[in-house]
């Protein structure tokens, strides 16, 4: 599997309880990544993960 197709699949596996690590495991593989087209095309599933961290966060913060 190559990093663009992990970090789809984190993004679409996330859940609550595993947003932080699959940011993390995202960025590292994001890093990995030399092409910059590549990254351009993972920057909508960061956006994606960062925006649900965001939403999961502030539900937390909520209880």
């Amino acid at each position: 599997m190559n990093a663009i197709e992990e970090i789809r699949r984190l993004y679409f596996e996330a859940s609550g309880a595993t947003i932080e690590r699959d940011i993390a495991r995202a960025i590292d593989l994001l890093k990995s990544m030399n092409d910059e087209d590549e990254r351009s095309k993972a920057a909508v599933y960061m956006e994606g993960l960062a925006e649900m961290r965001k939403e999961w966060r502030g539900a937390r913060k909520r209880r």
